[in-house]
């Protein structure tokens, strides 16, 4: 007894839109499509190139949100019922994301074990393919090219950039999967830079001669945020004093994102902040809170997420939001089966919060996500893109999204140039390539993370993370100039209306800007003498040291301690009248007037 045509009952629809009228006769709309049926501008036009050329490999950029899953499963079910495969397997970078496949393809008529283990061998009869994850190909490359060559069969290989995340990676998806009729690649975010080829991406060299990644069809944020597609993202960056012992037992104060820091302090100072027990990540979680009730306002439904390092930082994090908001947040710690769970049920639902760490930063998709807190300390612009693509989801016009973020020049640089296409470039034209130093510093913090080194050298411990709101970053533009949490300055941008288009969100913030220049009192400003500022900096910081040896307590505690008092930003930013009066305030105790 022959099985009946999975799609038999399918008849094609009228052009569902101007868009898909224009397809060319090999994807005609189908009823088994329905509202899926109604393809985006620039869906429409990569399945149009798909069809004039029919390649055996072809490789789709789209931002995240864009609809990259329709586009695959449109030319999976083309390809089903004309017979030029039989059989579909999808390559996902995690677990959640392949049960998130197949019920996107069953949606459409194609059936996929999302089960699948390697084990098996092959698939139930009653399944038209699998979903599998890079890894599980890796652990059996043998066995997915057999199943391969056991029939014809279209490779959807999602996310390929994750072909690159290791060598056995690489290769095994090119073993597994180098006999397959049809291959589909897809990516939402930036290549890095590597040295090592993707499998069945094609390269050709640049006029540097850097041999780079060539897509078929790309259709990046920019493109994506004009057709409405995407919602504009606003950056909020939160600043603040940190003070932190190293290692080696030396206290260290700097102010986050503080100019003229090197590397390795930014990375200190940024991990100070990022520290549950101080009170940084508390009042930037605090303020997230009160932009998303704002938000749900208009968008009752509107929830956040928090971007974490690691499990115990996670905990930490929701334990806090718990205080701050009155609800449990939803804590994500690891990529297994309760995991999943709970990310579909916080999709499900109204929750204003969930937690996770890493996993929920690519391909999961909560489009109820509003606001979003950058926490963690991966500052890549593939990790990057991956989480700010969590937030751009549109599904009505005028839905904005809000994203909190430390105050650290890697980041504020991939928020101001998120626009920016990157293609994978293949070969390292020079040492000085930036997102190669980029890895590398990201390597080195990984390392100086260590807490037990050998005894020798003692423990990296936080001692006080302040935090304070630094700007707000849209549409290329910068907004506020720094200003004390919970400040009115603050308010003002945490309480932008949840619903504006691109256009109104920049003429409010424009509007806004103007009303407080013209508001500032107008006067002549201050003679400024860098070299007499330079001198009381000196005389101030030389003071601090001699009366932290002589009272045994910490440098920075004392600065603190004169900020109190005295009032006025850290050393680096303060005027002549407050460092002249943090002087005279050390030499008063030194005398015992206190």
């Amino acid at each position: 007894m022959t099985r009946p045509s999975r799609h038999h009952h399918q008849e094609p629809l009228a052009a569902s839109t101007a868009a898909a009228s224009q397809l060319p006769p090999a994807f005609p709309a189908r009823a088994a499509w329905g509202t899926a049926g109604r393809l985006r501008a620039w869906q429409a036009a990569a399945l149009e190139a798909y069809a004039a050329r029919s390649p055996r490999d072809f490789l789709a950029v789209a931002t995240p949100g864009a609809g990259k899953t329709t586009f695959a499963l449109r030319i999976a079910t083309d390809l089903l019922e004309r017979s030029v495969v039989r059989r579909v397997t999808v390559v996902a970078p995690t677990e959640h994301l392949k049960r998130q496949w197949a019920d996107a393809a069953a949606r459409v008529g194609i059936h996929l074990d999302p089960s699948f283990r390697n084990a098996q061998g092959r698939h139930g009869a009653q399944f038209d393919g699998v979903v599998v994850t890079y890894a599980q190909v890796a652990m059996k490359p043998a066995l997915h090219a057999a199943r391969t060559a056991a029939g014809p069969t279209l490779v959807i290989l999602d996310e390929i950039h994750h072909a690159g995340d290791a060598l056995t990676w690489g290769d095994g998806v090119r073993d597994a999967f180098e006999g397959a009729t049809r291959r589909l690649a897809l990516t939402g975010t930036p290549f890095r830079s590597d040295t090592s080829a993707i499998p069945f991406v094609t390269y050709a060299p640049d006029a540097d001669g850097i041999r780079r990644s060539v897509a078929d069809h790309s259709y990046g944020y920019g493109d994506a945020l004009r057709d409405g597609v995407v919602r504009p993202v606003l950056f909020l960056s939160y600043s603040g004093r940190m003070r932190w012992r190293t290692r080696a037992g030396d206290e260290v104060s700097a102010a986050l994102g503080e100019e003229g820091l090197t590397k390795d302090l930014t990375a200190q100072a940024w991990r100070t902040a990022l520290d549950p027990a101080g009170e940084w990540i508390p009042a930037v979680l605090a303020a997230a809170d009160v932009r998303l009730s704002e938000v749900r306002r208009t968008v009752p439904d509107a929830g956040g997420l928090v971007i974490a390092s690691d499990q115990a930082d996670a905990r930490a994090y929701a334990a806090h939001l718990r205080r701050i908001s009155g609800e449990p947040a939803t804590v994500v710690l690891s990529d297994d089966d309760g995991a999943s769970a709970r990310i579909e049920e916080f999709a499900q639902t109204d929750a204003r919060w969930m937690v996770a760490v890493r996993m929920v930063s690519e391909g999961v998709d909560v489009p109820r996500l509003s606001v979003g807190v950058y926490a963690t300390s991966t500052a890549t612009p593939l990790f990057f893109a991956q989480a700010v693509g969590r937030f751009v989801r549109a599904r009505r016009r005028g839905e904005t999204a809000s994203v909190f973020l430390p105050s650290v020049p890697q980041l504020l640089e991939l928020a101001a140039t998120l626009e920016a296409e990157r293609d994978h470039a293949l070969d390292r034209a020079t040492d000085e390539d930036p997102e190669l130093l980029l890895a590398a510093a990201e390597r080195e913090e990984q390392a100086s993370d260590t807490l037990v080194d050998d005894g020798e050298q003692g423990t990296f411990e936080a001692l006080e993370a302040q935090a304070s709101f630094d700007r707000l970053l849209f549409d290329g533009g910068e907004f506020g100039g720094g200003a004390d949490a919970g400040s009115d300055e603050e308010a003002d941008f945490l309480g932008l209306p949840g619903l504006l288009e691109p256009d109104q969100v920049a003429m409010l913030l424009r509007q806004r800007r103007a009303e407080r220049v013209a508001g500032a009192p107008q006067q002549r400003a201050p003679q400024v003498d860098h070299r007499r500022l330079a001198e009381l900096r000196k005389e101030l910081n030389a003071l601090v040291g001699a009366w932290a040896r002589r009272s045994g307590q910490a440098h920075g505690s004392v600065h603190t301690e004169l900020r109190r008092r005295c009032g006025g930003p850290e050393v680096a930013l303060a005027s002549a009248e407050q460092l002249e009066a943090r002087t005279t305030m050390v030499r008063d105790w030194f005398v015992g007037r206190r």
